[in-house]
Order: structure tokens, then sequence, then C-alpha cells
């Protein structure tokens, strides 16, 4: 079998470095072309590696032995460029959150279905060890019935300024974290959300320059009667020894089970004066994710996440913004 031929649009989400990498060092995938409106951000890398280089994505999706794209773009821009892609007949794969509309969300997926391309959404936690072994477990009834979670997303605000901004953003922190852990909630249950009641603010900013919300907490209710909790939030300074943090307690009938999905990790300290780190040891996620779309494509198989699941975990992030608004519940 030939090469499966990804091309890359967009690296203004950091994401899109790592996931280049893992890209490159893949058996049997070329990365065939990167497009990116910033030359000074990736024109240089790219021909490091000897990888064709456009600034407009649509001389990217033009070539018709590209297969699937790679979106890592600004959040509001993720609809605009995976539509193109469908309808250019490129399987996607699209940096979290999928959109930051319901109706754009519902457009991407509807035009990906109707072309006949795949439409997967970026989220690596779901192939994190202690996570598939906790899925495991309650596969096996292993706790019971799930009663309750308690779920932490922690992180340091992202370098890229666009964050900031809640038109290219379309939310803060409350967006940017509960997407990954709300998936894997939705994952765990089978079930759908049916209420939201949330908190929002910006409190980890001491100088007041951000006009966006950096901290938060989300509680919602399924339609099973399972509930959970959940801090998403950019509370960890510069001084932290890793960028952050994914944990879940799940409570059953008949136990619970810890995650802590960045625990394998080693508290490095040197002679130098800069102060101790975390060393991660521990599953590579993006490049597990990368290894799963790239199969699925070439097997002809359903993406293991897919548009709908990016979905369901963003319109909680976006109703917790409209309970944080009114100061109540609202329902799904």
């Amino acid at each position: 079998m030939s090469n499966l031929r990804i091309g890359m649009i967009s690296f203004a989400h950091g994401h899109a470095f790592d996931y280049l990498d893992g890209l490159l060092v893949m058996k049997d995938v070329e990365v065939a072309a990167i497009a990116d409106d910033k030359p000074e951000r990736v024109r240089e890398l790219a021909a490091r590696h000897g990888i064709p280089y456009y600034e407009d994505y649509r001389e990217l999706l033009a070539d018709r032995a590209i297969d699937a794209v790679i979106i890592c773009s600004e959040n509001a821009r993720h609809a605009e460029l995976a539509i193109a892609a469908a309808r250019a007949g490129k399987h996607v794969l699209c940096e979290k959150p999928l959109g930051i509309s319901v109706g754009e969300m519902e457009r991407m997926i509807a035009e990906c279905r109707d072309a006949g391309v795949q439409l997967m959404t970026a989220f690596p936690c779901r192939f994190l060890t202690p996570v598939v072994r906790a899925k495991e477990a309650l596969d096996r009834g292993d706790i019971g019935e799930i009663l309750a979670f308690k779920a932490t997303n922690r992180g340091s605000f992202p370098g890229a300024e666009w964050f900031s901004d809640p038109a290219l953003a379309g939310g803060g922190a409350v967006l940017d974290h509960t997407v990954h852990v709300m998936d894997l909630m939705n994952w765990f249950t089978g079930s759908r959300v049916s209420g939201v009641y949330a908190y929002a603010d910006t409190l980890f900013d001491p100088e007041r320059k951000r006009t966006i919300d950096d901290a938060g907490m989300v509680h919602v209710e399924f339609e099973n009667g399972v509930f959970a909790v959940l801090d998403p939030s950019w509370s960890r300074n510069p001084g932290f020894p890793t960028w952050g943090d994914v944990t879940m307690e799940i409570v059953g009938t008949k136990g619970v089970i810890s995650i802590d999905a960045f625990n394998q990790k080693n508290s490095v300290y040197s002679r130098s004066p800069a102060r101790g780190n975390w060393q991660f040891w521990g599953d590579d996620m993006n490049a597990l994710m990368l290894e799963a779309f790239a199969k699925a494509l070439r097997n002809g198989e359903p993406v293991p996440v897919t548009g709908e699941d990016g979905l369901r975990s963003t319109i909680v992030a976006l109703k917790a913004y409209e309970s944080a608004a009114q100061g109540a519940p609202v329902a799904l």
C-alpha cells in the first residue's frame, strides 16, 4: 500500500509542532505539504524537512494526491478549513474544540458526511494508558455502576496570543480545558449530558490584562443520573514543574477508580539553580492518536473519536458559559 499522504493546515496551535514530529517518524505516512498564512511560523521548518509549503491553504487542498489534513488553526477557523477540506475530498483531523458554535460544528459534520470523508476530533487523552485501563475496568464492571465523577484539567496559559481573543478562541479555559475531560466522561458513561451549572472568571492574571476566563467550575448531570464536577483552568503559573494535569475520580456502586493521566514522570533535580521539574516518561498520546487516525483511514474503518464526539463535549463547554452568565443551571 502506498503511503498515506497528510497535509497540515495552520500552525497557530502549538500542538501542530508535536503532531509534525509524530508524523515524521511514522511508517507509511508522508507529510505531503504544510499551509500556514504566517510564513515566519513554519516556512523554514518546512524547508528543513523538504516539505512543500503554501501560504494559502487552498493550494494545499488542490493537490489531489493528499489523502487527509490536520487542522491546528485558531478555533474560530476550524469550520472554514474543515468544510473546505471535506469539499476537496480530504479526511480531517481537527484540533479541539471542534468549533465555537453548535451550528458550525453541525455543518462540519454534515459536510464531511456528505463528501464521504471522515472527521476526527483531536482528543489524545483517550489513548493514554491510565485512561484506557480505566475504560477496560469500567467495561468489566469492576466498580459497579458509575455514580459520579470529580475531575480536573488545570494547565498554564497557552503561549499563542490569540487564546486571549474571544473572537478567535471562542472562550477561555472553560472551553479549552472542559472538552478533553468531558469527552472522557461521555466515553465512560455512554450517556448524554442533560444539564450544566457553571462558574467562569479571570482569577490567575495578576496584571489583569486578559479579558477571557482562566478559571471555572463546571457541574454536569447526565441523562442516566450520573453527575460530575470539573475544574478546567489555566491556574498553573510559570514556576510549576509541568504544563498541568488531567485527573479524575470515578465513583461507582462497588468502588472508586482514580486516574492521574500524566503521573508517569520522574522528579528531576540538578546542580543548576533552576527549579526541579517533572520529566514525563509515559505514553506519547499525540503519537498514539495519529497512529489511530492513520490506521482507520488505511483500513477503511471509522475513526475512533468522531466529529460527533467533538460536538458533544463542546456543547457542554458552551452551555457552561451560558450558565455562568445567568448564574443558574441550564438544560441541554
